[in-house]
């Protein structure tokens, strides 16, 4: 008996010492920096990461996983994502935290994959994407708002989403257990004019509340000294980011300026780069690529790269860039990753991975390979619905009262991708020498009479149009937003329309609004068919067609061949590809991922806007073209 009771004593002496262990474990996860060592401490250890980005919304979630796999696979321990405040509160006050929006289960699949996560929540994120990620109601709520200042309107809103995302990703934090280790304040804040110290303070205070010591907040910014020194924040650890051929050790000098201690890191190294449409496909070369990373990873940085794997701008998610010129970028954001826009490794993966394979013992894991595709032949488009018609106005529009001067999209309180201005013209005294002075943001189709007289366009500043205005009874102005600005010399807040408008200097005083809903368009919207027909230049406005295709068997991925057509945007099965335009390039395919496609009769629904060709068809193919000239 007393046998069986010091057993039991023993079991219970062991199970404390056990629970006590556990607790004392639990409490030992951390991410911290020993300045004295200049080197990160993961858990009390030693550390260095070497990332790779991933941005969860910009490929299905049921792809995460396979993309995360591949990213160990080459032998990287860590993810770095942004979180993109308009994919998650698309409206004011309509949160969206599943799906494909559920940050929360990206996380957790990633440590499934035994990788780290570094965390940019924003509330501005840049990344190519509409607005840098703002969502568009900031300009409809607030129109005279000082975004990424300390405009108290503006800090109120972006609160409220730090506010949620950090709460819902405290429990992931490595002092909890989770694999987030870094978490990034604001976004390369040092290319911004604004340069607020009050904002800034702001910003580290709402960080720091949530996040405490149980990871690293840091900041990014470009290697230049004026960068960092708007750039950083006190008590945040300041980064920088800069790309292959680049002289690494003058570029670590500058970071020591401002972080005199601690890591080295590189929190954006470039493996290719964005493109715009217009312009050459953007490739990286992969040897200088590989070179620059094994120079990086000698001096025992921890780097990550910007973007292993870029994905898709699906739907009306694409930004731009403004200089002297606005630049919209394209659909694709594939970027000459070392993984493909669909996912599949590059000749630049191998590379990578071999370069990382010298400086840190890689997973065993399966080599990834290209999946399969198909290609699902050629598909007869038919002529369905004009935007301009009845029906297309019904079923898509949404018409507002007379308005003395052309309200901005913003102010229409919806975030539309087409908005239609329409006037009656005033009788002219030379109604032959007629010239339509106005400012479009971005893109604007000109019809007088029904009839197309011309193009208005931001990207080439054709501000200008003559026309010929004898007989003319009115004027259709459609404007399309091809990406509010997410990165340029001007401020953010980029509102769309159609700006100062004057026939012969004479402003015109009334008009007709419809904006248009077109996030999703499925083949039963277009049930009443009220269309010319017209194939060629569109001369009597945009206009939808719908095709199906059977597919029979397993489904793959796919591309959507474009060539022929003139620009507009494809829906699969209601899912919004997003834009096309391959009478200006170079993307000429658009990506289709398996997940959109079904067993059995498919659809596909086009909006197209310029150009049908006499063929109407479309081939679904199993090669990407992305730089087409």
């Amino acid at each position: 008996m007393w046998t069986v009771v010091g057993l039991f004593i023993t079991y219970l002496l062991a199970f404390s010492n056990l629970a006590e262990s556990s607790e004392h474990n639990i409490k030992n996860y951390s991410f911290a920096i020993d300045y004295e060592n200049d080197q990160f401490l993961l858990d009390g250890k030693p550390f260095r990461y070497v990332s790779g980005s991933f941005h969860y919304f910009r490929t299905p979630r049921q792809h995460w996983r396979g993309i995360l796999r591949k990213m160990r696979a080459g032998g990287l321990n860590a993810v770095s994502t942004y979180v993109e405040w308009s994919m998650h509160e698309p409206e004011f006050d309509q949160w969206v935290w599943d799906g494909d929006a559920d940050i929360v289960e990206f996380i957790k699949i990633a440590q499934e994959e035994d990788l780290f996560v570094i965390l940019r929540p924003g509330p501005y994120i840049c990344a190519e994407r509409d607005f840098g990620g703002f969502p568009y109601w900031l300009l409809s709520r607030v129109p005279d708002i000082k975004l990424r200042t300390k405009d108290e309107r503006y800090v109120f809103y972006a609160e409220r989403f730090l506010n949620e995302i950090l709460r819902r990703t405290k429990p992931l934090l490595r002092g909890n257990g989770g694999p987030i280790i870094m978490v990034q304040v604001e976004n390369e804040y040092g290319s911004f004019y604004a340069c607020d110290d009050q904002y800034k303070s702001k910003m580290y205070e709402i960080f720091h509340r949530h996040v405490k010591n149980d990871a690293v907040l840091f900041t990014t910014d470009g290697s230049a000294r004026s960068m960092l020194k708007c750039g950083s924040i006190p008590g945040v650890y300041a980064t920088i980011d800069f790309g292959n051929g680049a002289n690494v050790p003058f570029n670590y000098k500058i970071m020591r300026e401002f972080s005199p201690k601690g890591p080295l890191v590189n929190s954006e190294y470039y493996p290719g780069w964005l493109t715009h449409w217009g312009e050459s496909f953007q490739r990286v070369n992969s040897h200088n690529v590989a070179k620059t990373l094994d120079e990086m990873l000698a001096y025992n940085v921890s780097v990550n790269i910007y973007m292993y794997y870029g994905g898709t701008n699906f739907a009306f998610t694409s930004g731009a860039n403004i200089n002297e010129h606005y630049w919209p970028q394209l659909t694709s954001y594939d970027y000459d990753a070392p993984l493909t826009e669909a996912g599949d490794p590059t000749p630049k993966y191998f590379e990578l991975r071999d370069v990382i394979a010298k400086h840190m013992p890689l997973p065993n894991l399966k080599t990834p390979a290209v999946a399969p595709k198909r290609g699902y032949g050629v598909v007869t488009m038919t002529p369905k619905v004009d935007l301009f018609s009845k029906a297309g106005r019904n079923t898509f529009g949404t018409v507002r009262a007379e308005f003395s001067k052309p309200p901005t999209f913003e102010s229409l309180v919806q975030n539309n991708y087409l908005v239609l201005y329409e006037a009656d013209l005033p009788l002219l005294e030379k109604p032959e020498n007629v010239t339509l002075d106005a400012v479009t943001k971005d893109r604007a189709l000109v019809y007088v009479n029904n009839n197309l007289a011309g193009v208005l366009n931001r990207m080439d500043k054709t501000y200008s149009l003559p026309l010929t205005a004898k007989n003319a009874r009115d004027i259709k102005i459609l404007v399309e937003n091809m990406g509010h600005v997410n990165f340029g010399s001007i401020d953010v807040e980029d509102f769309k329309g159609i700006f100062d408008v004057k026939l012969n200097g004479s402003p015109l005083a009334s008009w007709k609004v419809t904006g248009f809903k077109l996030a999703s368009v499925v083949d039963s919207d277009l049930g009443v068919k009220e269309t010319s027909g017209q194939t060629g230049h569109l001369h009597n406005g945009p206009q939808f067609l719908e095709g199906h295709f059977v597919i029979d068997g397993e489904l793959f991925d796919t591309y959507l061949n474009t060539q022929g057509w003139g620009k507009g945007v494809a829906y699969i099965n209601g899912f919004n590809l997003g834009r096309y335009w391959p009478s200006l390039g170079p993307q000429v395919t658009l990506y289709v991922p398996a997940t959109y496609l079904k067993k059995g009769k498919n659809s596909l629904v086009l909006l197209e806007q310029d150009y049908v060709p006499q063929s109407r068809t479309f081939e679904f193919q199993t090669k990407a073209i992305l730089d087409y000239q």
